[in-house]
């Protein structure tokens, strides 16, 4: 069986980016999970005893806290500064730009669409950084909102697929006269899941590695699946079932924008072993 790995998977920049600023600071706490994989984040707490808060009320004058890549809604920011913490922020600049453009357009009059999941960490930072701002995963949901002001102005999730973003966009024109389009969708996770597209139409398998809890890595999996139907998430190695390989001639591999190095390699090395 001969195994192929993705053109473009794994880390993207703002990962790599937070989990450098975080192997930097020792004895710190990240604000959340500082990216969604498990495994990458037991490391930074075994190396560089880098520990966890999951909520404000946990921190203490003086700590140094990190703010996780997705970034936090803005009042949770100001309490940490109220708590006088040492705030090292690692949000992914490309997060950055749709909190400051909710902020700017709310501010001069617009009614935000964010395209998006409202429970995502990500997308509730985002949100807090507006007035009337509203959440859509779909054409259905949009078709429900009252909105407050007839100007629209849209950002999207990073993680999420631009086709079905542009779905919203097209929606929205229909109904209002001015509407702010801003393509807000990361380059790095566009070019994962093209990859990931393409080398699942050729392969009769696909591994999918990342955290199960991971928005880009589900899309990954989403993708994969509707070119090739033996398609399955993995965390790592050990959840890979051999019986999944049995009959296989191309087993295509492709990885979430959380999922470090070490963690693919040892997914490819049990691969390599089980088809001998």
């Amino acid at each position: 069986m001969e195994i192929k790995l993705a053109s473009s998977y794994g880390f993207c920049f703002g990962v790599k980016r937070a989990i450098q600023i975080a192997s930097e600071h020792q004895n710190a706490y990240t604000m959340g999970p500082l990216i969604h994989n498990q495994k990458e984040i037991d490391r930074l707490k075994s190396e560089n005893n880098v520990g966890l808060y999951q909520e404000i009320n946990e921190v203490s004058n003086g700590d140094t806290v990190i703010i996780r890549t997705h970034g936090i809604p803005k009042d949770d920011l100001q309490k940490l500064k109220h708590k006088d913490a040492k705030i090292i922020n690692a949000t992914c600049p490309f997060v950055t730009t749709p909190q400051n453009i909710v902020k700017k357009m709310s501010a001069e009059g617009y009614s935000i669409v964010i395209f998006g999941d409202a429970s995502h960490p990500e997308v509730k930072g985002v949100k807090s950084y507006g007035d009337d701002v509203h959440v859509v995963l779909n054409i259905n949901e949009l078709k429900k909102i009252k909105f407050k002001h007839e100007k629209i102005a849209t950002v999207a999730q990073t993680t999420r697929k631009k086709d079905e973003y542009l779905q919203i966009v097209n929606e929205l024109m229909l109904i209002h006269k001015e509407v702010r389009v801003f393509n807000t969708i990361c380059d790095a996770t566009f070019e994962n899941q093209a990859a990931a597209r393409e080398l699942s139409l050729e392969a009769d398998i696909m591994i999918v590695i990342g955290g199960k809890n991971s928005s880009n890595t589900k899309q990954l999996l989403d993708i994969c699946k509707s070119n090739c139907n033996d398609s399955y998430l993995v965390e790592d190695e050990t959840e890979i079932n051999p019986n999944w390989l049995r009959n296989k001639k191309l087993c295509g591999i492709t990885a979430g924008a959380s999922t470090p190095d070490w963690v693919i390699q040892k997914c490819v090395d049990k691969l390599s072993n089980i088809s001998g």
